[in-house]
């Protein structure tokens, strides 16, 4: 970052670049982000999901260098691995880096592999938030792919938001509707994640994400039976986001 942001917080960082870019579209954010010094060093943060591929054409297209985290639980689906290598290697990525919890913490939290089935925040704390919040720890910014209409904790998503005073997130596809990125999708002809087509329009870990029936909520399938809709990456007021947001809650 130049020297004269150095001295403003990241929520004063965050608050002026909301005000910025507040008129600007999807790729305008993201291509200013990408050298905005009030921004920093950004990386780009994927699941290689069923919307994913719409943000990795973009950073192809902008600068395919910037650094892409993929975090593999090593419980994903086969689908999953495979198409992280296809994308990959179809949009030209040049840093995409496999981020994973450490076998020494697995070993010691989750010895069996089965810590999922009976809490679930424990196990998304140890194998993506943990992992995660290491990799990122030499970014001031990463990149997300949500969007308002996912659910109703991201309703108010705005362009650039605070993320604990540590860094700033930026989710360049906030105000974007199903139908932009459909649209963008086939515009562009891009291969869509193959579980789409099998019912998951929403993909995480294979124990813990299942096919949505029509007009349930896209990520009704995710951690199906539980008030859980978040893996714990995103948090509100420094925790977990286990359902809808306490009235109230910004």
């Amino acid at each position: 970052m130049r020297h004269e942001t150095l001295h403003l917080t990241v929520n004063e960082r965050v608050e002026q670049l909301n005000v910025r870019y507040q008129h600007h579209g999807a790729t305008s954010v993201l291509e200013r982000a990408l050298s905005d010094p009030f921004v920093g060093q950004i990386g780009l943060v994927s699941s290689f999901g069923a919307e994913s591929v719409v943000l990795l054409h973009m950073i192809s297209i902008m600068d395919r260098t910037t650094p892409v985290l993929f975090i593999d639980t090593e419980m994903l689906f086969e689908e999953t691995l495979d198409y992280q290598l296809e994308i990959t290697e179809r949009l030209k990525l040049t840093d995409v880096r496999i981020v994973r919890a450490t076998q020494v913490d697995v070993n010691r939290l989750d010895p069996a592999g089965t810590l999922h089935q009976h809490d679930t925040d424990a196990c998304c704390a140890l194998r993506k938030f943990a992992p995660l919040q290491k990799a990122l720890s030499g970014f001031d910014a990463w990149i997300t792919g949500r969007k308002r209409f996912q659910s109703d904790t991201r309703a108010a998503l705005d362009f650039f938001e605070n993320e604990e005073n540590k860094r700033i997130k930026v989710n360049p596809l906030a105000h974007w509707t199903r139908d932009d990125v459909r649209d963008y999708m086939e515009n562009n002809r891009l291969p869509r994640h193959p579980l789409v087509a099998k019912g998951y329009p929403s993909i995480g870990c294979a124990p813990c994400t299942s096919p949505v029936n029509e007009g349930e909520d896209p990520r009704a399938g995710r951690w199906r039976g539980e008030e859980k809709i978040e893996c714990g990456i995103h948090f509100v007021n420094g925790k977990m986001v286990p359902g809808p947001l306490p009235v109230g809650a910004s």
